[in-house]
């Protein structure tokens, strides 16, 4: 009998008589906090779709960044990030400056990042597309200076998926993704990957057989389902997404949109230059001027949800500063150009009229 789809295996434990059964890439297959088959299965698909040799899965995106953080960092180490990403990202590393770390963060730009970088940085972790203000970062310039310097570069992937850009390609050495988002699609598991080339890292899968990180295999499988519909829904959500900015860019209540896919927005030529297709992401985010005007737009919503998070199959709309950016410094904020009216919709398959309905009927509510 051969099954259509791999089964889950709900399972603590495997059988083991002396040696425990190794898998194909050396790792004991005993007690599924270390080794899952079907957690398996999905690492496989992950890094066939971004172009891997390598992959582990993990209970969530941030349980992935945190246990290659912890594999790749020690006393003494110099991390550069972006100033602007998720905001637990960001916390993280300062985190481990309790450790012995230090945190240098940068404008979200390759030119900035690479200028931060010092004789003793080791470490460089940027966002292919920035939260919430959809800055694209030329992968590309800051992979090319990580190589000339010997510094190991991390590339969140998550906004852009490896439908529109697959950083391995270009030299980058990690590649994370919360598959909560786009890849899973649905909104309702949570996962993250790290995926890289070379040789398997033993070290790596001892931090999260450690730390217990790995994701589960009812959640495993239902990402692995989710993923098999990432083209049809992504670019659907994509062609939404610029047909929702060209309306709000008309808009007389929006003062700002930032969505790389129109041709006035500044990281436009970037995008252009780095992603695979004519497709710019399903992120849209724009400016009503105030919080009250936030706060009041997204309560006249009816068809798009007032939630956090991103990349589902429903819209979503999200007020930073009340979630993802909340412990951030307004001065910080500010320069970014996270202002108080900002809005970051996560634009949906829906019928693009009615998204579009709906936010002009909410527009005219604020």
């Amino acid at each position: 009998m051969e099954p259509l789809h791999y089964p889950i295996y709900l399972t603590a434990v495997f059988k083991q008589i002396g040696d425990a059964y190794l898998t194909e890439r050396g790792t004991e297959l005993k007690y599924s906090r270390e080794e899952n088959p079907t957690v398996r299965n999905l690492e496989d698909k992950l890094a066939k779709l971004e172009n891997a040799e390598n992959a582990l899965a993990f209970n969530s995106g941030m349980g992935a960044i945190s246990t290659l953080f912890l594999s790749l960092l020690k006393a003494g180490d110099e991390i550069v990030m972006s100033m602007e990403g998720y905001g637990t990202t960001i916390e993280v590393p300062k985190l481990l400056e309790k450790f012995g770390v230090r945190v240098r963060l940068a404008y979200p730009s390759a030119e900035k990042i690479c200028e931060t970088i010092t004789s003793n940085t080791t470490l460089v972790f940027i966002e292919t597309m920035t939260n919430p203000t959809l800055k694209v970062i030329d992968v590309r310039e800051v992979a090319k200076k990580c190589r000339e310097e010997e510094i190991t570069l991390i590339v969140d992937n998550t906004f852009v998926t490896p439908i529109l850009y697959r950083p391995l390609e270009d030299g980058v050495n990690f590649v994370v993704h919360s598959l909560t988002k786009y890849i899973a699609g649905h909104n309702d598991v949570t996962g993250g990957v790290i995926l890289w080339n070379g040789k398997f890292l033993n070290d790596l899968w001892d931090w999260r057989r450690r730390l217990g990180t790995i994701i589960q295999p009812f959640d495993a499988w239902m990402v692995e389902r989710g993923m098999r519909t990432l083209n049809v829904r992504f670019e659907k959500q994509s062609k939404n997404a610029l047909a929702i900015a060209e309306f709000l860019q008309d808009h007389p209540k929006v003062r700002k949109v930032h969505y790389p896919g129109l041709p006035s927005d500044p990281y436009h030529g970037i995008a252009r230059r780095l992603f695979r297709k004519d497709l710019y992401g399903g992120v849209v985010s724009f400016d009503l001027g105030s919080e009250k005007s936030a706060l009041a737009f997204l309560r006249s919503l009816k068809k798009i949800f007032p939630s956090p998070s991103l990349g589902g199959v429903e819209s979503l709309a999200t007020y930073p500063v009340k979630s993802a950016v909340k412990n951030m410094e307004k001065e910080t904020r500010d320069l970014l150009g996270i202002t108080d009216g900002l809005i970051r919709l996560s634009v949906g398959i829906e019928e693009v009229d009615e998204l579009i309905e709906d936010l002009d009927r909410a527009l005219k509510g604020c």
